[in-house]
């Protein structure tokens, strides 16, 4: 099962992404990360679906995707040389200044930022790809992590490709 990128250029009206959502349960497909926004165009807005499954599956998903009305283009990333980042906010609780340096080391390494700080708490932010924020979730599972939040992926063919019309 290949782990696939799919944008989706779409009309921008209310509805539209409970009928992507609602393709993708009917048939049993899951969905591993969803994020939508408008795009320069106020019309239209530009969807980022992660999904998995083999060439047969992702070949039913993208013929039914381009069924919908409000679809109005599709690109698997998966079929492009393209760029994927996430954004990534996790929480962690320091009881002490030895905690909280080690959590800022850590925060170096991965070149991420502290965006909030408190007297007990730093929040940080993290970009980059999947293997990037795995791993730096991974090195603060020794820390006292409060809370996470993911964007999931957002991606971008290279070059002169483009999810446009």
């Amino acid at each position: 099962m290949m782990r696939h990128t799919i944008s989706i250029l779409l009309e921008n009206e209310s509805g539209a992404l409970s009928r992507v959502a609602g393709l993708f349960s009917a048939r049993g497909y899951n969905i591993e990360s969803l994020s939508v926004a408008a795009t320069d165009d106020p019309t239209l807005s530009r969807m980022t679906l992660v999904t998995r499954g083999n060439e047969q599956i992702i070949d039913q998903i993208k013929k039914q995707l381009n069924k919908l009305i409000e679809v109005v283009k599709i690109m698997d990333l998966a079929e492009h040389d393209s760029v994927e980042r996430e954004l990534l906010l996790v929480k962690v609780k320091a009881e002490n200044s030895v905690e909280f340096e080690t959590i800022k080391r850590v925060v170096d390494i991965y070149r991420a930022r502290i965006i909030d700080s408190s007297k007990t708490t730093y929040t940080v932010e993290v970009t980059g790809d999947q293997g990037k924020v795995k791993a730096f979730l991974h090195a603060m599972e020794s820390h006292n992590v409060m809370e996470v939040v993911r964007s999931g992926a957002l991606g971008i063919a290279r070059g002169m490709t483009a999810l446009k019309l």
